[in-house]
């Protein structure tokens, strides 16, 4: 039997992606329907690990269960850090693309947006605490200007400080597919439209983020798939305060609940596979990758 030359240029591709993607997915779906006691954990095939995490969600009442608070919380800091990130990686790429003319100062300046990724996620988080604490450089900047009169509590280990953390870490995520889909675009179609008698804000609107719109959505994916399942972020910076489906995830495998852990990653994956298939329902993903 003659073997496609093509399927084995792509063989190490499918052995990479079927064991380490898909046999672990298949073993946490596995694993999710086991039972679990506090010493050991029990092969079986049980929906007891799925029917507590919905626990009194779906009763008619006027709070929510506790699962629903954590997953508004999760979509709350998603939603926050794609739409900051959105608008500051489109600024930046815009910048470079259509006010930077020469090549080589568009590399300087793309690497100068790639230094903070030269250290360590927790190393970029830490340096904000000196700066945002209640005796950091920032509210001592601001009480020696007159601006406030004491200590501002909220900077530090709030929804604040965890949403300038994600926009201070996933921004290049954002800058760099939508950086790729701008120097694309053929430049004689905004001088036509200059031409034609469009404004600045008409050629935006009309032309560019249009021709944009694929990496917008790119790097919105990776944004998106990034904070849904953070925890080490979202653990620091909101000071083990702040709830978020990664966080439940890790303090239950911390705890060795390794099925109820489980359990609730097969639910994040589905959901922000949900959210990914939307997405690129409005572009050619193929094409564009």
């Amino acid at each position: 039997m003659k073997i496609n030359k093509h399927f084995l240029l792509a063989l190490p591709f499918y052995l990479i992606f079927i064991f380490f993607f898909i046999i672990p997915l298949i073993l946490t779906i596995i694993v999710s329907f086991w039972d679990y006691t506090e010493y050991s954990i029990i092969p079986d095939f049980i929906f007891d690990n799925y029917k507590y995490i919905f626990n009194k969600c779906f009763k008619f009442s006027t709070d929510l269960c506790v699962t629903f608070k954590t997953y508004l919380s999760t979509f709350y800091f998603c939603f926050m850090a794609w739409f900051f990130t959105l608008i500051i990686g489109f600024t930046v790429a815009y910048f470079l693309v259509f006010h930077v003319r020469s090549v080589g100062m568009q590399i300087v300046l793309f690497l100068i947006c790639t230094i903070p990724f030269w250290t360590s996620n927790v190393i970029r988080m830490i340096s904000w605490i000196p700066l945002l604490g209640r005796n950091g450089l920032f509210n001592s900047f601001l009480i020696s200007t007159g601006v406030i009169d004491e200590p501002q509590e909220w900077f530090l280990y709030s929804h604040f400080s965890v949403i300038l953390a994600f926009v201070h870490l996933y921004t290049l995520f954002m800058i760099v597919p939508i950086f790729n889909s701008l120097i694309r675009i053929d430049k004689s179609l905004i001088e036509a439209a200059y031409d034609s008698g469009a404004n600045g804000f008409q050629i935006l609107t009309n032309i560019i983020i249009p021709l944009c719109k694929p990496g917008i959505i790119i790097g919105s994916i990776f944004v998106i798939t990034v904070v849904m399942g953070d925890f080490l972020t979202i653990g620091i910076m909101g000071g083990q305060q702040i709830a978020s489906i990664g966080k439940i995830i890790q303090v239950e495998m911390s705890y060795l609940q390794l099925p109820s852990a489980a359990a609730n990653a097969v639910i994040l994956l589905i959901i922000t596979l949900l959210l990914i298939w939307t997405m690129t329902k409005f572009i050619d993903i193929r094409k564009e990758l």
